[in-house]
C-alpha cells in the first residue's frame, strides 16, 4: 500500500522511512510562524523555558497583522513586545507597518514557503500554504514557543481525505466558491484532524491564488491541513520566487485514504455561506432579498491580486449602494502596489469604497469594519461565527469578491451575472 502527501512529508521530516496515519511523529520544522495576539504569548512561554536564542533566526517568522496598524494602546503593547523580541532575536524575517502584509498572503508572496515544507504556525489558517504542497497546520502558542527553541515539533499524523473536482466550472465561480460548496458537503467538522488532498483536472486549472484560498479554508472543515500536489503551475508560482531549495512530493497512486469523495463542478453556482457556519453554504441564486450593509473585500482567504481585480472588474464604472459601506483591503504591500499600478484601487475609489493598508482588521472583529448590532455584511473572509465581525446579533456571509463586489453594488446579496451585459446597454443608451 502507498503513501499520502502528509504520509511522505511528515516521514522525511522525522528522519524515517515511511510513516503511517496515527503514527506520532517528532518532525524538523522549516518555517514557525506567529502573529501579534499569539507572538507575545509565545514570547512569554519561550522565555520561561530558559532558552537564550531561537534555534535559527531564519527559519522564525514574526507578521504583526491583527490588530496592526496599532488601532489602541493595547494593541501597540503588544506589537512592541514582538517588535523588541525580533530585534533582539535577530529575525531577519519580521514583518511590521510598510512592508507588512496579511501573514497567509506574504509568506507565500515573499517565497519563505516551499513544497515539502512542514511549517507550524500560532494561526489556524497556517494551513494556507498546503497549496505550494507543503504540510502546514496551526498550533497553540505554547507549542510554538517550543518549536521557536528547537525547531520540532511532535503530532499524530493525520489520516487523509482524497477530494476531486471535474466538470467545468459556471462563470464567476472560483476557488472560494468550490471550498464553500465543498464545506457544505463535509460539514465544518468533517475532516476534523485528517488532512484533505485537493485534487482533479478542475484544480489542476485552478491559479494559485484559487488554490490558497482552498487551501486557507480546510481548517474550516477541521483539517490539520489542506494540500495541493505540486505540478507545473506552482513551479512557475515558484520560478524565481523561492527563497530556498524544496522537494516535492507525490502521494501514490495506491495510497491509503480514509474517504474519497467525487465533486462534478458543472451545477455548482457563486456560493454564499449564511450565518452562522461556513458549512451553511446556498447558491447565491437562493439568497432572496437580504439586504446588506456592508461589503469587506480581502482578508488570508481573498486579499490577493486576483481577488482584487474580480472584484474591480465588477465595481469600475458603478457606485456602491447608498446603504452600504465597501472596505477593500490589499493582502500585502505587493498586492497594494500591483492593484494601484493596474488602476484598481481608482476603480474601487471611484465607486465609494473605501481602501485600506494591509491587515486582518475587520475579520476577526479587531478593527476597520467592525459590525454594529442586527448589521449584515457579505465577506470574503474565512469565517461568519455568531460575533465574528461584531456584535452578536450582527450576521456575516461569505462569498467570493465576484459576489461581494456584486452585493455591494446592488445593497444587497446579488449575483455577480446581475450586471452581465448591463454597460452594453449603457453604452446603447
Amino acid at each position: 500500500m502507498g503513501y499520502t502527501l502528509s504520509e511522505k512529508i511528515l516521514a522525511a521530516h522525522a528522519g524515517l522511512a515511511a510513516a503511517r496515519a496515527g503514527q506520532f511523529v517528532d518532525v524538523a520544522v522549516d518555517i514557525v510562524l506567529s502573529n501579534d495576539i499569539t507572538a507575545p504569548i509565545a514570547i512569554r512561554e519561550f522565555e520561561e523555558l530558559g532558552v537564550e536564542r531561537v534555534f535559527d533566526p531564519e527559519r522564525v517568522v514574526m507578521v504583526p497583522d491583527h490588530f496592526a496598524p496599532n488601532k489602541d494602546i493595547a494593541s501597540a503593547e503588544q506589537c512592541r513586545r514582538v517588535r523588541e523580541f525580533a530585534r533582539a532575536q535577530g529575525l531577519r524575517h519580521y514583518f511590521e507597518v510598510g512592508r507588512m502584509g496579511i501573514e497567509h498572503v506574504l509568506l507565500p508572496e515573499q517565497g519563505l514557503v516551499v513544497p515539502g515544507d512542514v511549517i507550524v504556525g500560532a494561526d489556524s489558517h497556517t494551513c494556507t500554504y498546503g497549496a505550494l504542497g507543503a504540510f502546514a497546520t496551526g498550533m497553540g502558542s505554547t507549542d510554538i514557543a517550543v518549536a521557536m527553541a528547537t525547531g520540532r515539533t511532535w503530532m499524530r499524523v493525520p489520516e487523509t481525505i482524497h477530494i476531486s473536482y471535474h466538470g467545468s466550472l459556471q462563470p464567476y465561480v472560483g476557488g472560494k466558491d468550490l471550498i464553500l460548496y465543498t464545506l457544505g458537503q463535509i460539514g465544518v467538522d468533517g475532516a476534523r484532524y485528517q488532512t484533505i488532498e485537493f485534487a482533479g483536472p478542475v484544480l489542476e486549472a485552478l491559479s494559485m491564488d484559487g488554490r490558497l484560498t482552498m487551501a486557507n479554508m480546510a481548517i474550516e472543515g477541521g483539517a490539520k491541513a489542506g494540500l495541493f500536489a505540486v505540478d507545473e503551475r506552482t513551479r512557475a508560482y515558484l520560478d524565481g520566487r523561492a527563497a530556498r531549495p524544496w522537494q516535492a512530493y507525490q502521494a501514490d497512486d495506491d495510497a491509503v485514504y480514509v474517504r474519497r469523495l467525487e465533486i462534478d463542478v458543472a451545477q455548482i453556482e457563486p456560493q454564499v455561506a449564511f450565518p452562522h457556519l461556513p458549512e451553511n453554504a446556498r447558491a447565491v441564486s437562493e439568497a432572496g432579498e437580504i439586504v446588506i450593509d456592508q461589503v469587506v473585500i480581502g482578508s488570508c482567504t481573498n486579499g490577493r491580486l486576483e481577488d482584487l481585480r474580480v472584484a474591480a472588474a465588477i465595481l469600475r464604472g458603478r457606485q456602491v449602494h447608498a446603504n452600504v459601506r465597501c472596505i477593500v483591503i490589499p493582502g500585502s504591500q505587493q498586492v497594494y502596489l500591483d492593484a494601484a499600478r493596474e488602476g484598481l484601487l481608482e476603480a474601487f475609489v471611484t465607486a465609494g469604497a473605501a481602501v485600506s493598508t494591509p491587515t486582518c482588521g475587520p475579520c476577526l472583529g479587531g478593527y476597520m469594519g467592525v459590525l454594529a448590532a442586527g448589521e449584515r455584511a457579505v465577506s470574503t473572509t474565512n469565517r461568519n461565527f455568531r460575533g465574528r465581525m461584531g456584535h452578536p446579533d450582527s450576521q456575516v456571509y461569505l462569498a467570493s469578491p465576484a459576489v461581494a463586489a456584486a452585493s455591494a453594488v446592488a445593497g444587497k446579496i446579488a449575483h455577480p451575472a446581475s450586471f452581465d451585459g448591463q454597460r452594453d446597454e449603457e453604452k446603447a443608451l
